[in-house]
């Protein structure tokens, strides 16, 4: 018995040690996957083998070639993941460009009306805070050269309109300060002779915009007499949590509709066009870099606590080589890790792939760095022959030593009858 169970064990590990193997590895190297992936062909899903593409001097130049692989190319899928964040596709291109324009006045907005040498005109409500520009004889609210009170004015109702002695009802909402100027002045030269007033906005309060998101500030911001633009908006909130904001995916939700802004093309490349004129309602969301992750799996550390462990290492502006990802990973264990054996493989149902890097020579990694990774991309350092095979060993070995032991007898206790 001693002389065939070592034997008859050895055959057993030749016809199915892959079993036997202790965690994840490739199995022999092909150069097509050994399961099928849906693939998106003619508008249709479908199941197909994926072909195995060699990371070499040739595949570096195909990706070369498309600028969409460049870190602000702009079709780059870094730009483009807040389809699958929220399983919504946003309106492509920028919202339709506007001037900047006068403000408009609105509903709760508050007006200051000076008109000059009459006082019951200035301040019609009453108020303590009045001067006198006696050099002048000009009557004005608040404080001289300021001509503003915040304590009095005239509210902008909801239905857009305010009274004014005899003027009556006056439609303010939609309009221009001129605009209302000129009415005021217009209706009151019937009553006073050569008028001269100004009309100015005290409060702005009708016009507002939300920044949220990864921003140190989030909050309401209110329109004012300045048009605000995106990077003024997200200064205004402190400016952009720079450990957890996503750049590239910045959203505005404007009238029932969603785009996408990337911030980093503004800051980098001095696309203007990013830099959108805020309107009443705009919804800015500055969203976090949770999606540009890449995943690292099998022998990828290299001593320490994490040596062994799998992991997920975000992307710095949502750009990294496979050289980058490999280093973040804390590099591979170059005793027990296969370097003839790095893959990348690459999820989407458009478009899923797989690569393969031989890094036996050191200057693969040449190689490495000049492949770009995107965001969910997962990393795989397979493990060496020979440590596979130690693995096995130290598996079977209490086993072995059992057989070994065996003396062709067992005398197994008998089993009590339970009541």
């Amino acid at each position: 018995m001693q002389k065939t169970a070592l034997p008859a064990l050895l055959i057993l590990l030749n016809l199915s040690s892959c079993t036997l193997i202790p965690g994840q590895h490739m199995s022999p190297f092909s150069d097509q996957s050994s399961v099928k992936l849906p693939v998106q062909e003619n508008n249709a899903a479908t199941l197909k083998k994926l072909n195995i593409q060699t990371i070499d001097a040739n595949l570096i130049v195909k990706l070369d070639k498309d600028l969409n692989h460049r870190s602000l190319g702009h079709d780059n899928v870094a730009n483009n993941y807040f389809e699958y964040r929220i399983g919504s596709v946003p309106v492509k291109g920028m919202p339709s460009k506007d001037n900047a324009s006068q403000y408009l006045v609105g509903a709760r907005d508050i007006l200051i009306i000076t008109v000059w040498e009459h006082p019951e005109l200035t301040n019609p409500f009453g108020g303590s805070s009045t001067s006198i520009a006696s050099a002048n004889n000009v009557t004005s609210v608040g404080s001289a050269g300021s001509n503003t009170n915040t304590s009095g004015g005239n509210v902008v109702g909801e239905d857009g309109t305010f009274f004014y002695p005899y003027v009556g009802i006056v439609k303010a909402a939609g309009r221009t300060v001129e605009d209302i100027r000129a009415e005021l002045t217009e209706k009151l030269a019937q009553y006073i002779e050569k008028v001269q007033l100004d009309v100015r906005v005290n409060s702005y309060r009708s016009q507002r915009v939300y920044v949220v998101g990864e921003v140190n500030q989030p909050g309401i911001q209110t329109l004012k007499d300045i048009p605000l633009t995106v990077l003024e908006a997200i200064n205004n909130a402190g400016g952009v949590n720079n450990q957890t904001a996503d750049l590239r995916n910045i959203t505005l939700t404007r009238e029932g509709k969603t785009y996408s802004i990337n911030l980093l093309s503004l800051y980098e490349g001095g696309d203007i066009t990013q830099n959108v004129l805020l309107k009443q309602g705009d919804v800015l969301n500055v969203a976090d870099n949770q999606f540009n992750k890449i995943f690292v799996f099998g022998e990828n550390t290299v001593g320490g606590t994490g040596a062994g462990r799998s992991r997920s290492v975000i992307m710095n502006k949502g750009r990294m080589t496979l050289t980058e990802g490999l280093s973040e990973a804390g590099g591979f264990d170059q005793t027990t890790a296969d370097a003839a054996r790095i893959f990348v493989f690459r999820g989407g149902l458009n478009k899923p792939e797989i690569f393969h890097l031989d890094a036996q020579s050191p200057d693969a990694l040449l190689l490495a760095e000049h492949f770009p990774l995107e965001p969910h991309d997962i990393l795989y350092v397979d493990r060496a022959e020979g440590i596979r095979w130690n693995q096995i060993i130290a598996q079977i070995q209490p086993t072995i030593t059992l057989l070994n032991s065996f003396n062709g007898t067992l005398n197994p206790k008998p089993l009590s009858n339970p009541r």
